[in-house]
C-alpha cells in the first residue's frame, strides 16, 4: 500500500496527533505523518513531531504570508491530505481550494451542534442528553462540512467540563483513525 503524506496541524497537546502516529506505523493504516503544522510555539505536540523524528513547521498567523508559507511547506513535502487536529485557527479559502476534500476536522460535538468554541460549557448549559466527536471534511462554513463519523456518549448528571472533554478525547482516538480508513477505503 501507499500511504498518503499527510500533515497534521496542531495547536496544543498533540494527543490526536500522537494517535495518528501510533496508528501510521501499522502498515495497513493508509496515511503517513510527513509534517506538523502548529500555529503555537509552545504546543506540546510539537514533541511528538520532534520524538519521532517527523518535519514540523512553526506559522505565525499573525504575519502576512503565514498561508503561503503553509502552501510552499505542504507542497515541498508533496502532502496529500490534512488533518486538523486540535488546530484552534480558521483554514482559509486558498488552502481549502488547493486540498479540496482533502482536509478533514476532529470536532468535540455531535456536530452541526455546537459548532466552533466552548462546546462542553454549551452543552451543559442546554442540558444536552448526549455528546461526543465528529470527524468533517473541512468547507469554508466553520465546522460545517460533511461529516464522516460520529462517536457518541451519554452524559452522566455529575459530568462537568473537564469529564465530558476526557470522554469525548478517548472517542475522538478512536474516531479520526476510523474516519482516515473509511476515506481511503472508498477512494
Amino acid at each position: 500500500m501507499v500511504k498518503k503524506n499527510t500533515c497534521v496541524f496542531i495547536s496544543g497537546q498533540g494527543s490526536n496527533l500522537r494517535n495518528l502516529i501510533f496508528h501510521s506505523r501499522d502498515d495497513k493504516f493508509p496515511v503517513k505523518i510527513s509534517l506538523v503544522i502548529s500555529n503555537n510555539k509552545k504546543a506540546f505536540g510539537i514533541n511528538y513531531a520532534k520524538k519521532y523524528h517527523i518535519p514540523f513547521i512553526l506559522i505565525n498567523t499573525n504575519d502576512q504570508n503565514y498561508e503561503n508559507k503553509i502552501l510552499l511547506n505542504l507542497k515541498k513535502y508533496k502532502i496529500d491530505f490534512i488533518c486538523l487536529a486540535g488546530y484552534m485557527r480558521i483554514i482559509s479559502g486558498n488552502l481549502i481550494k488547493n486540498f479540496n476534500n482533502r482536509i478533514i476536522n476532529i470536532h468535540p460535538s455531535l456536530l452541526p451542534k455546537f459548532k466552533g468554541l466552548n462546546t462542553f460549557s454549551r452543552m451543559l448549559k442546554k442540558k444536552e442528553v448526549k455528546a461526543g466527536c465528529s470527524v468533517h471534511y473541512v468547507n469554508k462554513k466553520l465546522d460545517g462540512g460533511n461529516v464522516i463519523i460520529r462517536k457518541t456518549f451519554f452524559i452522566d448528571v455529575n459530568d462537568d467540563e473537564q469529564i465530558l472533554k476526557k470522554k469525548t478525547q478517548k472517542l475522538e482516538y478512536r474516531a479520526l483513525p476510523e474516519a482516515i480508513i473509511k476515506i481511503f477505503r472508498n477512494s
